[in-house]
């Protein structure tokens, strides 16, 4: 009888009990389904063919392509974001010296790509989380992330924020409120699905920014971040900075459809295609991006169309798979500062003489900054076992102790003079 009772309360409609709710719920779900659903009696297997457009303001000779469209930079930032491409692109060329002298173990350039990292930066808020891969020196750079720290990253010395555990270019700053870069391919990517929705949550009028390459679009985490991102309504905006080559594997081996952000609506997200080279169309694209995705709590999928003009980094010769002719041709036609300064000679707002000032002036800071890299102390070696445990376990403490009274015992086989004393050394890691 009592059971009874329960299937007949179960089965009445007006009874406000739980189950009645879930009850409505479900009801009003299959409804929403349903209505969603637009059905045909006509059978066909599709491939959608597709062809975004690639919004742009310049052309490749640095002319407004359009009468009265000019991007939405004024003219002091177009000018601060060319100097900053400008010393992104002399650093590239003293680091990569650096290491083939053997000065730095490893080096990235950017050439090629400087107007996508540093106008899609010039675009943010200092309150924007943003999450690099390893080719956004010059987003550090646009926010405050300096030639010096970057020289101590890259020699690990006891000034490197990352207490010279990391590769080098490897940087990170609180600071700048840009994380670490993390080897492993597009792990970044859900940690800013992650911390959009923090910081939707907590009502910051901000956004999180994740830069990768094409390549990392094929990893799992991509699609997993994105769905994210769109299923959360996070204002999360992912830049993909598609540069023709993952790595030796060009686009044409990675993807058969339109691209990358032709994926966009496969996550009900919006999307956007810019060219990648004209910095003008990059700040405003990230601009209306962000806009967009603070006002509609909507993440926003990027896809700056560049090329990467350089060896992938230290460690690959790219002429292995590529010709020198198709690389000279993207530097010759169609290089990101070559755009942008003839945008500002046009305006009456350079010439050849400032050119040749900024450059030597930023030569100077940059080896400079080298030098005094060079110069200091490697972190204490106590150092080894600390910031992974709170409190440091028993076993690590008895590594420790080991590896003393080894260096101690055999003191004069090892260069110890080159390692800073624990007690003249400054924590880091919250800079």
């Amino acid at each position: 009888q009592e059971m009874r009772i329960l299937v007949a309360r179960r089965c009445q409609p007006n009874i406000r009990g739980p189950t009645a709710v879930i009850n409505a719920n479900a009801r009003r779900y299959v409804s929403d389904l349903r209505a969603s659903r637009s059905y045909t009696n006509e059978l066909e297997i599709k491939r959608e063919e597709s062809n975004i457009p690639c919004y742009r303001v310049l052309d490749e000779q640095g002319r407004i392509i359009k009468d009265g469209n000019e991007g939405k930079a004024p003219l002091e930032l177009k000018k601060e974001m060319y100097k900053c491409m400008s010393k992104l692109t002399v650093m590239d060329k003293i680091f990569y010296d650096a290491q083939r002298q053997g000065r730095i173990s490893f080096h990235m350039q950017h050439t090629g790509e400087q107007a996508a990292l540093i106008a899609s930066a010039a675009a943010l808020d200092m309150g924007d989380v943003v999450y690099t891969q390893y080719r956004e020196a010059g987003v550090y750079m646009w926010r405050g992330f300096d030639l010096q720290q970057m020289a101590h990253q890259c020699y690990g010395n006891i000034y490197d924020y990352g207490k010279g555990r990391q590769m080098p270019i490897h940087y990170g700053s609180r600071a700048s409120n840009v994380h670490t870069v993390s080897s492993p391919l597009g792990t970044q990517i859900p940690h800013a699905s992650g911390a959009a929705y923090a910081l939707k949550m907590e009502g910051k009028p901000n956004v999180s920014m994740a830069y990768f390459g094409d390549g990392a679009a094929s990893e799992g985490d991509f699609h997993a971040a994105l769905n994210f991102a769109a299923t959360l309504k996070a204002p999360a905006l992912f830049f993909c900075r598609n540069n023709g080559y993952a790595i030796s594997t060009p686009t044409s081996e990675q993807y058969i459809g339109d691209g990358i952000v032709c994926r966009a609506p496969g996550y009900g997200m919006h999307g956007v295609r810019v060219d990648g080279n004209d910095f003008l169309a990059v700040h405003e694209v990230v601009s209306e991006a962000r806009s967009l995705a603070l006002a509609e709590n909507a993440p926003v999928l990027i896809e700056a169309m560049t090329y990467r003009v350089g060896h992938h980094s230290t460690s690959d010769d790219s002429t292995a798979y590529r010709s020198k002719e198709e690389m000279d041709d993207w530097a010759q036609n169609d290089d990101p500062l070559t755009r942008a300064r003839v945008h500002l000679e046009m305006l009456g707002e350079w010439d050849s003489d400032q050119e040749a000032e900024m450059l030597t002036a930023y030569r100077k800071e940059c080896i400079k900054c080298l030098q005094k890299a060079v110069g200091q102390k490697m972190p204490p070696i106590e150092q080894l076992f600390t910031d992974v445990y709170d409190d440091v376990p028993w076993h690590l403490e008895e590594q420790q102790a080991n590896l003393m009274g080894h260096l101690d015992k055999y003191s004069t086989e090892y260069k110890l003079d080159e390692y800073a004393n624990p007690d003249d050394y400054t924590d880091w890691r919250y800079q």
